[in-house]
């Protein structure tokens, strides 16, 4: 398998990696949305356990950590694949869909109102 790099892959490459790995298990079987999904939401807590009681500043020190920081990437990874399968058996675009909610929030969240602020946009 060839190296990957955010600037030379596109999301259609790594969909197509994700649906040949599943393929070649016969996995897809058991890739319903509600299964995905789960399982999605599974990886991100597990994700989220690497953060479990530290500050804000304790997590983006973890981050560069070279021990936690693979073991992080490794999470991270399995919450992308879970969500780029989910898309390959949906048939979701993922470009497409990204695209259509950044305008979403960019008119929920406008700069002149959001900037430097956390609130949700029916407070803003």
């Amino acid at each position: 398998m060839s190296k990957l790099s955010d600037e030379a892959t596109t999301v259609a490459e790594i969909k197509s990696r994700v649906l040949v790995f599943a393929q070649e298990r016969d996995w897809e079987q058991f890739h319903a949305p509600k299964n995905l999904s789960m399982a999605l939401a599974a990886e991100a807590g597990e994700l989220m356990e690497h953060f479990l009681w530290a500050s804000s500043e304790e997590s983006r020190e973890m981050v560069n950590d070279p021990v936690k920081r693979a073991k992080i990437e490794e999470e991270l990874s399995d919450v992308i694949i879970y969500a780029l399968e989910f898309a390959n058996m949906t048939g979701i675009d993922v470009a497409a869909a990204i695209e259509r909610k950044m305008a979403a929030n960019a008119a929920k969240y406008p700069v002149e109102k959001a900037k430097g602020r956390s609130v949700k946009y029916d407070e803003l």
